[in-house]
C-alpha cells in the first residue's frame, strides 16, 4: 500500500489536476465572498458556479498527457474526449436540470402558500455557464503550465 501512495505522491499528472481543482474551487469562494459578502459553506464542495472545477481538473489532465506523452498518444485522444464529454454535461444537461430545479420550487413555494407543506428546496446551482466551463478550463491550462514547468 505504501507504493500506491508513495506512487501517487510522485505522480505529477495527479497533482496538476488536483491542484487545478483545489484553485478552481478556491477562486469560487474568494469571487462568492466578494458577490455576497458573506462565507457559504455549499461554496466547499458544491457543484457549479465560477469557474468551473470539473473543467479545470479535466483540462489539467488533457495537458499533463500531451505533455507525458505527446499528442498522438491514444490516452492524450482519450484524456481528449473525457474532458469534452465532461464539459458538455456541465453546461448542458446539468445546467437545465438547475433550470427544472428552480421551476419546481417555485411550483412548491406557490403550492405552499395555498396548503401548510415543509419540503426541502432542490439544488438549483448543479451546472455551468459556458463561461464558467472556458473560465474552469483556463485553470486547468495555467496551473498545469506551472507544474510542468
Amino acid at each position: 500500500m505504501n507504493e500506491f501512495w508513495e506512487g501517487l505522491s510522485n505522480n505529477k499528472a495527479f497533482g496538476a489536476m488536483f491542484f487545478s481543482a483545489i484553485i478552481a474551487q478556491g477562486l469560487k469562494i474568494v469571487l462568492g465572498l466578494i458577490k455576497e459578502r458573506k462565507f457559504n459553506f455549499y461554496w466547499l464542495l458544491g457543484t457549479g458556479g465560477m469557474p468551473s472545477t470539473h473543467s479545470a481538473a479535466v483540462v489539467s489532465l488533457v495537458v499533463c498527457m500531451e505533455k507525458e506523452l505527446g499528442s498522438s498518444s491514444p490516452f492524450f485522444a482519450l484524456s481528449m474526449l473525457f474532458a469534452l464529454i465532461t464539459m458538455f454535461d456541465a453546461q448542458t444537461w446539468r445546467r437545465s436540470i438547475g433550470f427544472q430545479a428552480k421551476i419546481l420550487n417555485k411550483i412548491m413555494m406557490d403550492f405552499q402558500e395555498g396548503k401548510k407543506l415543509r419540503e426541502d428546496r432542490l439544488g438549483e446551482l448543479v451546472g455551468h455557464t459556458p463561461i464558467e466551463v472556458f473560465m474552469g478550463a483556463l485553470v486547468g491550462v495555467v496551473v498545469t503550465l506551472m507544474v510542468y514547468r
